[in-house]
């Protein structure tokens, strides 16, 4: 049953953001940098709170090469997504789908990775030794569909201004969408067939990590057009943190 409703929300918030695109058209954009904003918020909170803490007491410093290999994966990938991650559009006058598929493509691969993880137990237990664990549910989960939404709502708005087709446009987000979990069912294969697989997976989590660490540290300082840093968006980003703490 978690299964299931794990899978069907990595799919859904995808295809409501898509979704929202399509009924509200620009309406939607025009709050994108907000949406973007919270989840930016909660990717790095929910990074410093959960993740960095469980990849380092359980490796080392060590761990930290794959944090970093993780942040130059992801700005290697931005180069081929333009930043669509954090809310850039951009179309050029080549709007066939050759011009698209580096943009797809890039996008996929990242929420692949970001699959990877949900197949082991996020259950941080750094106080073992005190005697008891601290359990941090699905936090890492609730990030990915946070980051997820805005992606959504970004792709289809690309697709629309470069004119694609409707049911072409949906064919590709739903392609997208299934990314993440096609991740977690290749972790869970990989951890049911390989007894030492979940000592990989420590090392999958610091890239994932650092992948996290890229693009929520780039959303929260990005200025806008006018290069100033307004104070909704601060307010929303401190809200984004407390609702990560309380999450935790």
């Amino acid at each position: 049953m978690e299964n299931f409703v794990t899978y069907n929300s990595l799919i859904g918030v995808v295809l409501l953001g898509g979704f929202l695109v399509f009924l509200l058209k620009e309406k939607i954009t025009q709050y994108l940098k907000y949406i973007l904003a919270f989840s930016g918020a909660f990717m790095l909170s929910i990074a410093v709170l959960h993740i960095i803490p469980e990849v380092y007491v359980n490796n080392g410093f060590s761990i930290g090469i794959f944090v970093l290999f993780g942040f130059l994966i992801q700005l290697i990938l931005e180069y081929f997504s333009q930043g669509i991650e954090h809310g850039h559009i951009h179309v050029h006058h080549n709007k066939s789908i050759f011009y698209l598929a580096p943009i797809l493509i890039s996008l996929c691969f990242h929420a692949f990775l970001e699959g990877l993880p949900l197949a082991r137990d996020f259950s941080l237990e750094i106080h073992q030794s005190h005697g008891h664990s601290h359990e941090h549910g699905n936090s890492f989960l609730i990030s990915i569909l946070l980051h997820k939404f805005p992606i959504g709502i970004a792709l289809m708005t690309l697709f629309l201004k470069a004119k694609l087709r409707m049911g072409l446009a949906f064919l590709w987000l739903i392609v997208f969408a299934l990314m993440a979990p096609l991740g977690k069912l290749v972790g869970t294969f990989f951890q049911d067939f390989f007894n030492d697989f979940n000592s990989i997976f420590e090392y999958i989590l610091a890239i994932v990590l650092g992948m996290f660490l890229h693009i929520s540290t780039t959303i929260l300082f990005e200025s806008d057009e006018s290069h100033k840093f307004n104070l909704m968006k601060l307010i929303i980003i401190m809200t984004g943190g407390l609702v990560a703490y309380l999450v935790v």
